[in-house]
């Protein structure tokens, strides 16, 4: 019998460990630029769909038996076909993936950072098709966004979960590497879309222009407090935001394992020297025992805690990459910055123009962009 799985239960099932095959019938080239990960290896295969028409006996017997197996293709319809394949050859214990891979792109994990005990939640929503993370602030009845994904119905619903309803969601950058979620968030729910000039003045989006060192609070007294600190480098606009003098919203500034890359803009030396200025003079002068809560990562192992959070404190953070922040010249910085670089995805120039709203495409391309992994720390350094 042919079953089928959710990304959500997917993720469940390689976050605890189990073992199982992967079998994506994607072509090579596809499979190649994006496929599934998680905070554990995977026994994966790339087997084209067309293989399993031309040559479904051989194509099966290069998949080994005794294990379940999962299979994932573009849009499900071949995964289904290939599970029927395999199923009239005798295996046993197949299913394949709901939606295809876009579901597997788009699915988020939410994981609650601070203690039930508190007043308030602070909410991480991990992105691993994407590895990236947003994040959700209740307090009585209302919820704050940071950096959401387009899954805006994620969010609405965790929101109702919640008992809240979403007043405000903050971008801590023009994002290059997906599509934000907050412009579409604020036209559905009429929530204040937040961001800062830098990024944003340019934008045909209505939003709320952030000023430097202000505070946004809940409507009723009580709550945590949301700081804006103006930090500069991996776009000129770039925001962090330190909620309750306890968890440090970094955006792509902090990395637990690296900072934000300063070339997306293609002014490289420009941007290094701000971004110099931003770790300097106003991110490491914050406490160390602030929480860092990023926008990206790139390794489970190095920066994910036993529950599989992507969060450490500043004062590891800092020790655990001193070779950055050990950097005491400008020009120094700007030339470690310079031998890190890497070529940028040619789609982030088209990902940055949908953000500000100078690009429509339909759901179908905005799918098909947002798909691939970030390429947003300045090194690939793992500590």
């Amino acid at each position: 019998m042919v079953t089928t799985f959710t990304a959500t239960e997917l993720f469940e099932t390689i976050e605890s460990g189990a073992d199982f095959i992967l079998l994506d019938v994607r072509n090579e080239e596809d499979f190649s630029n994006f496929s599934v990960e998680g905070p554990n290896e995977i026994e994966m295969l790339n087997i084209p769909y067309f293989d399993f028409i031309e040559r479904p006996e051989s194509s099966v017997a290069k998949v080994p038996s005794g294990k379940p197996l999962k299979i994932v293709c573009a849009k499900e319809g071949s995964s289904e076909f290939v599970a029927s394949v395999m199923a009239d050859f005798g295996r046993e214990d197949i299913s394949h993936l709901e939606g295809g891979i876009v579901s597997w792109g788009n699915v988020l994990v939410s994981k609650r950072i601070n203690s039930d005990s508190d007043s308030y939640e602070m909410w991480q929503f991990n992105r691993p098709g994407k590895a990236s993370c947003s994040y959700g602030l209740v307090y009585e009845g209302e919820m704050f966004l940071f950096d959401p994904s387009r899954n805006v119905e994620f969010y609405q619903h965790f929101a109702e979960s919640r008992g809240a309803d979403i007043t405000h969601t903050f971008e801590t950058h023009l994002q290059a590497d997906y599509i934000s979620g907050s412009p579409l968030i604020a036209k559905e729910t009429g929530a204040t879309f937040v961001a800062h000039d830098g990024d944003y003045g340019s934008a045909i989006h209505e939003y709320r222009s952030l000023i430097d060192g202000e505070s946004f609070d809940f409507s009723n007294e009580g709550g945590p407090s949301t700081l804006c600190i103006h930090s500069p480098g991996h776009t000129p606009g770039s925001t962090s935001y330190v909620i309750g003098e306890k968890y440090l919203i970094s955006g792509d500034t902090v990395f637990i394992v690296s900072v934000g890359r300063p070339d997306l803009g293609n002014q490289v030396v420009e941007w290094a020297k701000m971004l110099y200025g931003t770790i300097k003079e106003r991110i490491s002068i914050l406490p160390d025992s602030l929480l860092v809560l990023p926008g990206h990562y790139t390794d489970w192992s190095a920066e994910a805690d036993s529950e599989m959070r992507i969060i450490n404190d500043f004062g590891t953070i800092k020790r655990n990459n001193e070779e950055i922040y050990g950097i005491d010249d400008i020009d120094d910085f700007v030339s470690f910055i310079q031998s890190n670089m890497r070529q940028q995805p040619e789609i982030y120039g088209q990902i940055r123009k949908v953000n500000s709203g100078h690009l429509t495409p339909c759901n179908d391309e905005q799918n098909v962009m947002d798909l691939g992994k970030n390429e947003c720390a300045a090194s690939n350094h793992t500590s």
